[in-house]
């Protein structure tokens, strides 16, 4: 391995050690009353070290949330990929398993999560949050076939979208794996009826 790789692999677990921080200070404290000093005490580094390679609390908050968001696209594509592999056409059987992914991954990452819905973030995260929540009606929109240019489909989608964030929003408080497999079993039935075609 060379110096460029070894010193790559470092900064790579440093980033890593810094983000783990940061969610167990944020989770604890809350983003308002977390402190730099304290996060990177946690890891055992000097606070410039976290300024070098987040610019501070909000870079380490919108680094999770990007994490979260990337982790939870992954997955839903590559659900979505098996089920088409497996000969599944039907929009709505491929929304619900995709909703299913997605609610899973919130189950899996909840705690992280939970930190993403509060109201305690950064200043702009809610229009970051909004813009992504835009984008994800649009996919659902794609995914279901259904014109989002039209109200009625827009309105459709957008409230398909919310019963799926709401979700993952309660399995955050969900007491044990058997209780939030019940609630994804539940939603993704409701799901099925809220997704066809009307009609």
């Amino acid at each position: 391995m060379g110096l460029s790789e070894e010193y790559a692999g470092q900064d790579g677990s440093l980033r890593r050690t810094l983000l783990d921080a940061s969610l167990e200070v944020f989770a604890e404290r809350g983003y308002t009353d977390a402190g730099l000093t304290e996060i990177a005490a946690r890891c055992g580094i000097p606070v410039g070290s976290l300024f070098q390679h987040y610019g501070g609390k909000r870079g380490l908050y919108l680094a999770l949330w990007e994490e979260f968001r990337e982790e939870q696209e992954r997955r839903t594509a590559a659900t979505l990929t098996a089920e088409r592999n497996r000969g599944v056409e039907d929009p709505v059987a491929l929304f619900v398993a995709g909703a299913r992914a997605y609610l899973e991954g919130a189950w899996d990452n909840r705690r992280l999560g939970r930190l993403l819905v509060e109201d305690d973030g950064p200043a702009g995260f809610d229009a970051l949050r909004r813009q992504w929540d835009r984008a994800w009606v649009r996919r659902n929109a794609r995914l279901l076939e259904i014109d989002e240019r039209r109200r009625a489909g827009r309105v459709r989608v957008s409230v398909l979208t919310t019963v799926i964030g709401g979700t993952a929003r309660e399995l955050g408080d969900c007491g044990d794996e058997t209780e939030a497999r019940e609630i994804v079993d539940e939603v993704c039935g409701i799901l099925i009826h809220l997704s066809a075609p009307p009609g």
